[in-house]
């Protein structure tokens, strides 16, 4: 009963809207009728500046490490690493899950990269830090977030398989899944991306001011 009480409270804690919040209370917009429609950081980036972007992944992130940390308000999971690492995944995969459907904004989120991350460094921080260089050397080559964010989920699994060497099996198997994912829910712009048509970015872009 505690489990199924703190799974539903990590979905309710993605559930936070972080990008639309700060879009209608500070910039009086649904950032989702903007860009490309998707309450998350990259969108927010695109639409409101770096600060706005910046600040709502912050958020975003947090989430996904708080959600995970729920698994130490039981006891028994104190104790046991392989059960922990389990139920850490399940609470976070109940926070992306969220985010992507939000309870708090109609069911119409982001596509919980943020959060991933957020849970992911909680789990493993040194996974989450390879991952970190993955994505920023391939916004550095490329100032294609999408492209950045999917290098970045194909090498979630090649870093448990065959550098880090996860022995927990389901943590091998939410990170296959995550990269699949991720994939399918950026189709769009890898049609953009081999079309020419994915919007690139700067990291230190203001906000435009109309």
């Amino acid at each position: 009963m505690q489990e199924i009480i703190l799974v539903i409270l990590a979905y309710l804690l993605g559930s936070i809207p972080t990008a639309v919040w700060v879009s209608k209370y500070f910039f009086k917009i649904d950032i989702r009728n903007y860009g490309s429609g998707n309450a998350g950081a990259t969108n927010t980036l695109r639409v409101l500046g770096s600060k706005a972007g910046a600040f709502v992944f912050a958020i975003d992130m947090i989430k996904g490490f708080i959600a995970v940390d729920l698994a130490y308000l039981i006891a028994h999971y104190q104790m046991s690493n392989i059960d922990l690492t389990n139920f850490q995944v399940v609470l976070g995969i109940a926070a992306v899950v969220g985010h992507i459907f939000p309870i708090w904004a109609n069911f119409k989120g982001g596509k919980g990269i943020a959060t991933l991350f957020g849970m992911i460094l909680a789990i493993q921080p040194m996974v989450a830090g390879s991952l970190v260089i993955v994505f920023f050397l391939m916004l550095f080559l490329t100032r294609y977030v999408s492209l950045s964010s999917i290098t970045a989920s194909i090498a979630f699994p090649v870093l448990i398989f065959f550098i880090f060497r996860e022995p927990e099996i389901m943590y091998r198997l939410f990170a296959l899944a995550t990269a699949i994912l991720v994939v399918l829910t950026h189709h769009k712009n890898i049609n953009r991306l081999l079309s020419g048509n994915e919007s690139q970015i700067n990291l230190f872009k203001k906000k435009d001011q109309e």
